[in-house]
């Protein structure tokens, strides 16, 4: 069975000019938690989920929760003070999708499409054909896949049936008869449980065990430090520079140089924060900074038009990979002398 045969078709998807108002409407005129953003060809550039629009302040964050909840309970007004958080955001679809979105293809079976829900601990993935958004797989979906009807047992030839075909009971003189049918066997010999436990197979199956719950933990550990990434990447994405925090970085790298150090870490922050999950600060590709969000587009600004003209450099790196692609990426200001 493929992502063609348990895939949800009628999709619903948002264009990457839409606003956040709207992106809020879709999720709950349809009903769903996540909604992909094409382009005009349908091709994927990002999905935003009901998590994205969280607002930073916690009032207006309740808000919406509160909100969120009676809408699709009951119906109801929008709440005011999450209405007033939609007025206020000006962002578009491209400014908050998580990009590059996660996607299979119609044709790769729904035991692969598990692993990755399971691996990357994501709900839906998208479905493409020709490389266009043609359905969505989520994870209600491989349940109701898993859950579908089941064949009836057929008997076996040897085992008694009432009239109507089903099954009845056997009695203990046809369990003699049915016996007797075969070859007489002796006895097994009687069982020895410490035999069990003192066996080579029984050592072997230990160190099994003990990988897999190796596995757990790491899956585990895992899981957790990308759902701290993301909500960190969401902080930093609904964060704004500020005044106070800038002074205070210029402070802490000035108190740096006195040291004899010539570059200084300004930020450190998820790969999800930009728009290619870090690719081009990797490469690295010259545009890198157009694929800033958030926290590291505002300080990137803020060197721009106050530090660069006095002699400062901002350079990007990727700080850590973990499973070989980038993880966090810190924004490093310098001011190393220059050799001709």
């Amino acid at each position: 069975m493929k992502a063609a045969d348990v895939m949800t078709t009628r999709i619903v998807t948002v264009q990457p000019d839409a606003s956040v108002r709207a992106v809020a409407e879709t999720l709950l005129t349809h009903g769903i938690s996540a909604v992909p953003v094409v382009d005009a060809a349908g091709a994927p550039l990002g999905i935003i989920s009901e998590g994205d629009l969280m607002p930073r302040n916690e009032t207006a964050r309740e808000a919406r929760r509160d909100w969120w909840l009676q809408m699709l309970s009951e119906g109801g007004d929008v709440h005011p003070d999450y209405l007033q958080f939609l007025k206020s955001d000006h962002r578009t679809a491209a400014q908050i999708m998580v990009s590059p979105v996660l996607t299979v293809d119609d044709n790769v079976p729904v035991a692969e499409i598990a692993d990755l829900l399971y691996e990357k601990n994501i709900k839906r993935v998208p479905v493409l054909r020709d490389g266009r958004v043609v359905g969505i797989v989520s994870r209600a979906d491989l349940l109701k896949t898993l859950a579908g009807p089941h064949p009836h047992p057929h008997p076996h030839p040897h085992d008694p049936v009432h009239d109507d075909g089903s099954l009845r009971p056997v009695a203990s003189d046809q369990l003699e008869a049915l016996s007797r049918r075969g070859q007489s066997a002796a006895p097994p010999p009687p069982h020895d449980p410490a035999a069990d436990q003192l066996s080579a197979s029984a050592f072997q199956a230990l160190g099994v065990e003990h990988e897999r719950h190796e596995e757990q933990e790491r899956r585990e550990a895992k899981r957790i430090a990308e759902e701290q990434h993301h909500r960190q990447a969401s902080q930093m994405l609904a964060t704004h520079l500020t005044d106070e925090a800038w002074e205070h970085m210029l402070h802490t790298a000035r108190a740096i140089a006195k040291k004899g150090e010539v570059e200084f870490l300004l930020l450190r922050f998820p790969s999800e924060l930009c728009t290619d999950h870090g690719r081009a600060i990797n490469a690295p590709d010259p545009e890198w900074p157009s694929t800033l969000r958030g926290m590291a587009a505002d300080i990137y600004l803020r060197w721009k038009a106050e530090l660069r003209p006095r002699g400062f450099s901002l350079t990007a790196r990727v700080v850590d990979f973990p499973d070989g692609i980038p993880g966090d990426i810190g924004l490093f200001l310098s001011w190393a002398r220059h050799e001709d």
